[in-house]
């Protein structure tokens, strides 16, 4: 830890706003200064650092900060120059109602994919939410935290083929004290699950779904830093979600639900899909809050 003067620091923020690009927001800068300084957001939206909490100097009052300014540059510098995203400077992110670890290892939990908890809880009674569910490509662990913090009776399984994506899912579990609630494993989809055929209550997955030649045209802190394994699509971007068709019938259980995020206008490729495999029924596109098709459930015929 350091001591800073709130006017250095206020001088940095002023640099800081003034070497952005037009695409990154002041609120980037404060969301920074906020991960290192003894600084709430009221204080630096009203632009009164001087009158931050700490001990009185000539230069106004003085801030603990865990960096130096030279290393909180660098960062910065990062941010703009090499466009890597302010969550992967901080180390986290917020969703839903808590905080996750993140690295250029996970993707950033986004706040759309909030609502598959939602909608996997509206979807399943009470008996289901006691039953086995199962998280696919978990990454950060987000989705499956999600349910082991929301349903304690629920049996939980979260797999991910990159053994790097599950080191930090298993630190957030452990952080958010859930790790014992959840049965983390290595393996591509259900590889590490033959245990489960037949067992499964519901399965739960945002997989890679974008296009292989548009992932090239996304921003370029995605192209840059996120990890193209949990991006990439293939061709038509639904390479992942066939193989998530073709072979949950075989772990889900009767009445077992189904339960994906997918791109955009994919809604009608994903249910053609699922009606041409033939162990489905009660297909149904869910909108996300901007009204876009996000999601499809179905469930296995009873």
């Amino acid at each position: 830890m350091e001591l800073i003067s709130s006017q250095e620091l206020w001088e940095w923020r002023i640099w800081a706003v003034s070497i952005a690009t037009d695409d990154i927001s002041d609120r980037e800068v404060d969301w920074l200064l906020q991960s290192v300084a003894n600084v709430d957001r009221l204080t630096l939206r009203l632009e009164s650092l001087a009158n931050a909490s700490g001990t009185r100097t000539e230069n106004g009052r003085s801030i603990e900060i865990s960096m130096s300014l030279d290393r909180l540059t660098a960062l910065w510098l990062d941010r703009v120059e090499e466009r890597k995203p302010v969550q992967y400077l901080i180390g986290t992110t917020f969703w839903r109602d808590f905080e996750l670890v993140v690295s250029p290892a996970v993707l950033i939990p986004r706040p759309e994919t909030e609502s598959i908890i939602d909608i996997a809880l509206a979807a399943t009674d009470s008996i289901q939410q006691q039953g086995i569910w199962v998280d696919l490509g978990t990454g950060s662990g987000a989705i499956a935290i999600a349910i082991a913090r929301t349903l304690p009776a629920a049996q939980l399984y979260a797999v991910d083929s990159s053994s790097a994506a599950l080191e930090i899912a298993q630190i957030n579990a452990t952080r958010l004290d859930v790790l014992d609630r959840i049965n983390f494993s290595h393996g591509s989809w259900w590889s590490s699950l033959a245990h489960l055929k037949g067992k499964v209550t519901i399965m739960l997955s945002n997989p890679p779904y974008i296009p292989s030649q548009e992932v090239l045209l996304l921003q370029p802190e995605v192209v840059k830093h996120e990890p193209h394994l949990a991006l990439d699509g293939g061709l038509d971007g639904l390479d992942a979600i066939r193989v998530l068709v073709d072979t949950a019938p075989e772990y889900l259980q009767a009445g077992g639900i189904w339960l994906i995020e997918m791109m955009a206008g994919q809604g009608a490729a994903v249910v053609a899909l699922l009606e041409q495999q033939g162990s489905y029924d009660d297909i149904e596109i869910i909108n996300d809050l901007a009204g876009l098709d996000r999601f499809v459930l179905a469930r296995m015929c009873r």
